[in-house]
């Protein structure tokens, strides 16, 4: 759905004069929620939930030495090299088209996929998910650079995890997923515990436990092609999306990334040529085991009657826009791509757990 309003254009020009994150680490999520909002037409919203957020934010940090083809290798990761990235690839899409761009920075930045909470590819997948359905308009095209850019400063792979053994679905393979020892502390103190994850989708005739860096499986060892892959990560979203409808007690806000991650992996892949595909399925599956393994807690609970009720998907969104927290809005987004009643139980649920923006 392409906004005939321009009020997403607007919105994404008020954004980039700032920075992707605010309070040395919390991140900008301004430009994903008012995609969200434009999206499920919520437009004449957009600017009242800016008005509201955007004190949050943080001028953009001041350049330093420029990120070329030559010295990007000494960059990547580096969090106070984010405005010479984002120069970086303002240039590039400036240079090239944005799919070409895109394609040659994706494998290079996936084993960082779960790196700054996972915001960085969420926000790559709702700039994706707009220039692939409307027009490729400036403000959209330097959105996709503001989003690559902050995933290459904040890029930073998982430890080596050991294979624990197949997982016949990817519901069964989130409910295997062993829990860091110490809850506590931040994301980063959290994903250094990770050891190993249970094996999915399984592969046939896979060598037992070694441990081997997260992220996308070596050319030789990708188990499924293309068509399998997406089919699997749709599977993997829908699963992490139903399982916070009776998880989200133990962390509201962090498990909804659970879902939003590998969903912005899905709707990045129709602009990535298909031989990426498989990789970033094992990446997207990376990143959601982790946030679970860090966050999830040791038992379910029963889905509250309160979430049980059946709006349309039009008047679910409208609650979540209402409701304002941004992390509720882009829950509520993904529970929508999947589309059925667990789904929207889910995001019914994170309505309720997550306080309000507006009273």
């Amino acid at each position: 759905m392409d906004d005939t309003t321009g009020t997403l254009d607007e919105a994404l020009e008020r954004i980039h004069v700032s920075g992707p994150e605010r309070d040395g680490w919390l991140s900008n999520h301004a430009p994903m929620a008012v995609e969200a909002l434009v999206r499920h037409g919520q437009a004449s919203a957009v600017h009242r939930w800016l008005d509201r957020y955007g004190p949050k934010l943080e001028e953009m940090p001041v350049a330093g030495a420029p990120v070329t083809g030559r010295n990007w290798h000494e960059a990547l990761g580096d969090p106070r090299r984010v405005a010479d990235w984002t120069a970086y690839f303002e240039r590039e899409t400036a240079r090239v088209p944005w799919r070409d761009v895109l394609a040659a920075w994706w494998p290079r930045l996936l084993p960082g996929i779960a790196a700054g909470a996972t915001h960085p590819v969420i926000r790559v997948g709702h700039s994706v998910r707009t220039l692939l359905t409307g027009e490729e308009t400036a403000p959209r095209v330097r959105e996709l650079a503001h989003a690559l850019g902050y995933w290459a400063a904040r890029h930073q792979p998982l430890p080596a995890l050991t294979p624990l053994g197949p997982a016949p679905s990817a519901a069964a393979a989130l409910d295997l997923v062993p829990l860091v020892p110490e809850q506590s502390g931040g994301i980063r103190e959290r994903f250094a515990q990770l050891t190993g994850f249970p094996e999915w989708p399984a592969q046939p005739g896979r060598e037992s436990a070694a441990p081997r860096p997260a992220g996308p499986e070596p050319a030789h060892r990708q188990p499924v092609g293309p068509e399998a892959a997406r089919s699997a990560l749709r599977e993997l979203v829908r699963a992490s999306t139903h399982r916070y409808a009776t998880h989200a007690h133990g962390e509201p806000i962090m498990l909804v990334h659970a879902a939003t991650a590998p969903n912005a992996v899905l709707r990045t892949l129709p602009a990535l040529p298909r031989e990426l595909w498989a990789p970033s399925l094992r990446a997207a599956w990376a990143a959601s085991a982790a946030v679970t393994a860090a966050y999830a807690p040791r038992e379910a609970a029963p889905v509250p009657a309160s979430a049980g009720a059946a709006p349309d998907a039009g008047e679910l969104f409208a609650r979540a826009a209402a409701h304002g927290d941004d992390h509720t809005i882009k829950f509520t987004d993904t529970a929508l791509d999947v589309g059925d009643a667990p789904a929207f139980s889910a995001a019914r649920r994170a309505i309720e757990l997550n306080p309000p923006v507006f009273g």
